[in-house]
């Protein structure tokens, strides 16, 4: 694998990370996004599947965002009779984000980010110490 690789794969990497952080960032924006009508669903949490991919030409292999998709955990009910989405009990749906599980995806997203820039300019400092040595 050539240093041009290298660097497309960690590009590849840090594109998805950061759509990753970007599905928790509005996970996080929308936890107390609830419906606006009695019975009405709350925001639903979203999720991100990663894919690997294969350059058949180079044989390297990269991540890739496969699908956003929605988690499908039951909302929780929270009693709250004068909300305009109460039902009839006078309880209300609450989205199914959980705060902690966010942040912690977020940390994880940033670590490979991180992993992935890092490796990005170890290999650019490697590919400029290889030109300075051929002059």
């Amino acid at each position: 694998m050539d240093f041009t690789n290298t660097i497309g794969v960690s590009a590849d990497g840090m594109r998805a990370q950061a759509e990753r952080l970007r599905i928790s960032a509005e996970n996080l924006a929308n936890k107390d996004t609830t419906g606006s009508t009695p019975g009405a669903d709350p925001y639903r949490r979203k999720t991100i599947t990663f894919q690997s991919t294969l350059d058949q030409a180079t044989g390297a292999s990269s991540v890739k965002v496969k699908s956003i998709g929605q988690d499908h955990t039951p909302f929780e009910t929270r009693y709250d009779p004068s909300h305009p989405a109460a039902d009839a009990k006078g309880y209300v749906k609450v989205p199914n984000v959980n705060t902690m599980v966010e942040i912690m995806d977020t940390h994880d997203a940033q670590h490979s980010y991180d992993a992935n820039l890092n490796t990005m300019q170890i290999t650019r400092s490697m590919l400029t110490r290889t030109i300075n040595l051929m002059k």
